[in-house]
């Protein structure tokens, strides 16, 4: 894809998905059909704010690059289209294949109550015969209701093999209904999950439900149960996701640990409503899922151009045994190692405080890994996005408080954040170090950080919003001295450009 203006933005991210033009929020209907990973999105098409909600469309063989396609789902007699999921029904179960196989979109369509501030919710589905290019919206909708729940919305569908059934989970106000179906079209009430478990900080939305081996062991599955949580104004931390671990019998989950613990995917400021792909390779050993990039505190506030919102980047997600109990893992496809531009390599350097050791002076997009050996110093860390602007500094900050046992981004300072009062924040997470020492890899985007920890088990995720140029990065320590064992910096290459050279990106 040939780079115009518009994604030459300072503040267009270069490698992670954005709308050719106006809002994006919600990934929807991720599947994976014949060597084509499919993402919907909910999107206004007319504005760069929150307004009458479309599908809109792109498709990739990569992870990595991809291709725009028409809006997919326009509203309706039914309604606006909200959120939901798709499938590939392989044995033409409801009927719109001929015997053959293709795509259902199945997904929550709404309306307002003339008179009220209220909608109606009910979820509706469409067809595609031609691997999602066109889409016909089945005749009988809707084909689920219940108006006693005026937030009844994103159904998430899948085949469940052992039952030999599809089931959908859908979320009902501060829980989620799970149901099941022969044929995507007439569907049954099977059981309910969650109105005492878990966080209640805001309505619960956008679930998921899948199995993943344990340590990668086949044979020793637990099931996920992925809930995010709008915003509350009461609280500084926005919308958010959390999970659960249990098992699954076809119609009910039940969650293995006690109902008031709480596991977050991300403990950034901008990871919302992620789901995962159906149908896509390796689902039984992984699960591939991606998050819009954004809070619902300001998310229509961005400073962004003609576009606002993106997507987080794919994550690889698995499950391990960790201290805690039985944890979610997030890593990044292997696809993506394909941006790197070639790297520079140090090692066994030694950060003193005040003796700020610079890295790149035009590190505008980047990969970085690092291996920290804790010392004397009481926190250490790196200075991103840095430089001045108006005669003022500017930066990011990633860092670890050896004492608090907390890693942490700070972006109190990191450009323009006068949009939203609770912007510019520091925020963090517990993370103990591992034979006294830390492992950190970050992708840097022109306006966003993605932080991973903990061999993937600690995630942060953060937009960003520099000031034009401002793209030093260097190391710090206060309190005392820390050790890099190993540091790693990889230049990365923008998907927009046909060819580009290390010198374009950062030195």
């Amino acid at each position: 894809m040939k780079q115009t203006q518009t994604y030459n933005h300072p503040l267009r991210p270069q490698f992670h998905f954005t709308p050719e033009t106006h809002w994006l929020n919600d990934p929807n209907g991720m599947v994976y059909f014949d060597g084509e990973y499919h993402l919907f999105y909910q999107h206004h098409p007319e504005s760069t704010v929150w307004g009458p909600m479309h599908w809109g469309h792109a498709i990739s063989r990569d992870l990595v690059r991809w291709e725009h396609q028409p809006i997919a789902l326009y509203p309706d007699h039914n309604g606006f289209i909200f959120s939901g999921s798709a499938v590939v029904d392989w044995q033409d179960t409801s009927g719109f294949f001929d015997g053959g196989a293709g795509l259902v979109a199945i997904y929550t369509q709404t309306e307002m109550i003339e008179g009220t501030d209220e909608s109606k919710q009910r979820q509706s589905i469409a067809y595609s015969r031609d691997n999602g290019r066109t889409w016909t919206p089945y005749a009988g909708n809707p084909v689920l209701t219940d108006e006693s729940y005026p937030d009844f919305r994103d159904p998430k569908v899948f085949w469940h093999e052992a039952s030999k059934h599809w089931v959908m989970v859908l979320a009902a106000g501060d829980r989620l209904f799970l149901y099941t179906s022969a044929d995507l079209l007439d569907w049954t009430f099977a059981s309910e999950f969650g109105a005492a478990e878990g966080s209640h900080d805001g309505v619960w939305e956008c679930p998921d439900l899948f199995a993943l081996p344990v340590d990668g062991r086949k044979g020793s599955e637990k099931w996920v149960m992925i809930v995010s949580i709008g915003d509350n104004e009461q609280l500084p931390e926005g919308s958010r996701t959390q999970y659960f671990i249990g098992e699954f019998d076809g119609k009910t989950f039940v969650n293995d640990n006690a109902p008031d613990t709480i596991l977050w995917m991300d403990h950034g400021r901008d990871n919302y409503a992620g789901v995962t792909w159906s149908d896509a390779p390796g689902n039984g050993e992984d699960r591939l899922l991606i998050g819009w990039m954004n809070n619902w505190k300001y998310a229509n506030l961005i400073p962004t151009g003609e576009w606002r919102g993106a997507m987080t980047l794919p994550r690889k997600l698995s499950l391990e045994h960790r201290a805690g109990g039985i944890r979610l893992i997030q890593h990044t496809p292997d696809a993506l190692n394909e941006l790197r531009l070639g790297g520079t390599e140090w090692s066994d350097l030694t950060v003193q405080p005040g003796d700020n050791l610079p890295l790149v002076e035009q590190g505008e997009l980047l990969e970085l890994a690092v291996e920290f050996e804790l010392g004397a110093a009481s926190e250490f860390g790196f200075k991103l996005k840095s430089g001045m602007h108006n005669d003022e500094e500017y930066e990011t900050i990633v860092g670890y408080d050896a004492s608090a046992g907390e890693l942490f981004i700070d972006r109190s300072r990191a450009g323009e954040s006068a949009f939203h009062p609770q912007f510019a924040c520091k925020h963090g997470a517990p993370l103990g170090a591992s034979n006294g020492r830390i492992k950190l890899r970050m992708w840097v985007d022109r306006s966003s950080l993605e932080l991973f920890a903990d061999d993937g088990a600690l995630v942060m995720t953060d937009q960003l919003f520099p000031h034009a140029g401002n793209d030093r990065i260097e190391l710090y320590a206060v309190g005392g001295s820390v050790r890099v064992v190993s540091l790693q910096l990889n230049p990365l290459q923008s998907v927009y450009a046909e060819s580009m050279t290390k010198e374009t990106v950062g030195k």
